[in-house]
């Protein structure tokens, strides 16, 4: 156990422990955002099978395979004409949270449909299929900021599997 020679140093000690923590879950929401992104642009273009409660993508009408070959565009990659779409796709992490989406605005009617559209869903399914590793890294993250592992020895058996980095480092 960690003796402190007085009350001032035992509050540093506190100081810098919670900036850590601080900068530990700010990583841990920028590589869920890194994660999250990658899997919804890597949805576009091609049909995706239902995740949880989340359908699988209709097959594009024959009216539109028609209107993309016309563009200029292959007859059936859904979501994807000139990569526009997918290229706008992008996250911004803070410490606590991140928000992964696109400014633009027919998405939300992708994503959830229409009356004459049936839902092509890409951030929902991006999250539900990495959910585990979303939980990896944000056990990971407490796991680092309650116990402050500065040696690289973790306190905590490796069958929680919170032991991995899962593609941050904090």
């Amino acid at each position: 156990m960690k003796e402190f020679q007085d009350l001032g140093a035992f509050a540093s000690h506190l100081a810098m422990r919670a900036g850590r923590a601080v900068a530990t879950f700010h990583a841990a929401s920028e590589a869920v955002g890194q994660l999250v992104e990658k899997a919804a642009k890597d949805e576009m273009g091609t049909y995706q099978a239902a995740a949880g409660p989340f359908p699988a993508w209709a097959e594009l009408a024959e009216s539109t395979k028609e209107d993309r070959e016309r563009q200029g565009y292959t007859p059936n990659d859904p979501l994807l004409r000139s990569g526009e779409l997918r290229d706008s796709v992008s996250h911004e992490a803070s410490t606590l949270e991140v928000v992964i989406g696109t400014p633009r605005e027919e998405m939300i009617y992708l994503e959830f449909g229409t009356s004459k559209m049936p839902a092509r869903p890409v951030f929902g399914p991006a999250v539900f299929n990495n959910r585990e590793k979303i939980g990896a890294i944000i056990g990971f993250a407490a796991v680092t900021a309650v116990f402050n592992p500065g040696s690289g020895i973790m306190p905590v058996h490796a069958a929680l599997g919170y032991n991995m980095r899962v593609g941050f480092n904090p």
